[in-house]
């Protein structure tokens, strides 16, 4: 079967490798459609893992949707035939984290994946990820390209679970692309008011006028004082981050005011440390938050507003690729000009 190697941002190449072969209680699905999300491209975290692993490249590929074409004689509840979406990591649902809630920094979480990776046209689906509530049949209204995005959708529900948003706030979104986006599309689905956005591109700035932004602000103008003049001289309520640019993780800082909530969906790189004014955030009551992935809730969540067609997901997706071009598609990703999300769409020869 062809599979897409990552080696770096600019080295993809698409080789061949045998098809995944399964146990009993595994299952192989054939990738119908395969999503590139922002973490694939970041290099830090991606050289990282490979010299953890002690290889020069990695077969990446996590928002997948696709058919079960070959089923092991153990597994019960799923059928040749079936169109499904697959979670690459499952919490054990048993451990000390788990049992608090932070599924996501459970340590089956960040050890568990699928073979080889979403960016293959077949992989295996491992016992624990069938066990574990990782695979979700997709019904006959629910596309392929709309299952590609219960996991980035999913992440996105986490990050505003946790960080309370409801009717009556102000959201401030520091990022306009695909994870950006989604929080805009789904706090407008949630009834949310009034919902700023930021970038350094006017396409993106479009992109959200376009999926609902109360207002667009860009990114080097002074943000503190546009967002407080759209918003009754307040602050922002609920600061989501979704860039890894240093400069937002530090306007994210300053745009914070009384009862403020800042969550960092996105993160600078390694190494990178904020100064934050402690003594104002402690007389403000101002919170500092973090999210990460997506647990089994937040991905039911994300299956239910994805059935439920209150926004148009699939809009976000700007470039579709044959996986004999994923280079071609990294490349676009990479640059970052008019894309929104980049969806490859694997098939056999």
């Amino acid at each position: 079967m062809k599979v897409a190697k990552y080696y770096s941002n600019e080295d993809v190449r698409v080789e061949d490798m045998p098809k995944p072969q399964i146990g009993s209680g595994e299952f192989l699905v054939k990738v119908k459609r395969s999503g590139i999300c922002g973490s694939d491209i970041l290099e830090y975290y991606r050289f990282a893992k490979m010299k953890k692993l002690g290889v020069d490249n990695l077969i990446l590929g996590h928002e997948i949707a696709g058919d079960i074409v070959e089923v092991g004689e153990a597994v019960k509840d799923f059928k040749v035939g079936d169109r499904v979406f697959v979670s690459h990591h499952v919490p054990c649902f048993d451990c000390h984290y788990c049992e608090l809630g932070h599924h996501t920094a459970c340590n089956l979480l960040h050890n568990t994946n699928f073979d080889p990776g979403g960016f293959a046209e077949y992989l295996r689906v491992p016992t624990i990820n069938i066990e574990k509530k990782g695979v979700y049949i997709l019904e006959d209204d629910v596309s392929y390209e709309e299952g590609v995005f219960i996991e980035p959708l999913g992440c996105v529900c986490r990050a505003q679970r946790l960080a309370n948003i409801k009717k009556g706030q102000t959201l401030l979104i520091l990022g306009s692309g695909v994870s950006g986006l989604l929080h805009l599309m789904l706090a407008k689905a949630k009834g949310i008011e009034k919902v700023i956005t930021t970038d350094i591109s006017k396409y993106r700035l479009e992109k959200a006028k376009q999926f609902g932004a109360d207002e667009v602000i860009h990114a080097n103008d002074e943000i503190i004082s546009e967002v407080k003049e759209n918003n009754e001289g307040r602050s922002p309520d609920v600061v989501i981050v979704c860039t890894g640019a240093l400069s937002a993780a530090r306007q994210a800082l300053d745009c914070a005011g009384p009862g403020s909530t800042i969550i960092f969906f996105a993160v600078p790189k390694p190494g990178i440390n904020l100064e934050i004014p402690i003594n104002d955030y402690w007389r403000n009551e101002i919170t500092i938050m973090t999210s990460y992935g997506a647990a089994p809730e937040d991905l039911d969540e994300a299956y239910e507003w994805i059935k439920s067609k209150k926004f148009d997901i699939v809009e976000l997706i700007s470039h579709r690729f044959p996986l004999n071009k994923a280079g071609e598609a990294f490349e676009v990703v990479c640059e970052a000009n008019e894309s929104m999300k980049v969806i490859l769409e694997p098939e056999e020869d």
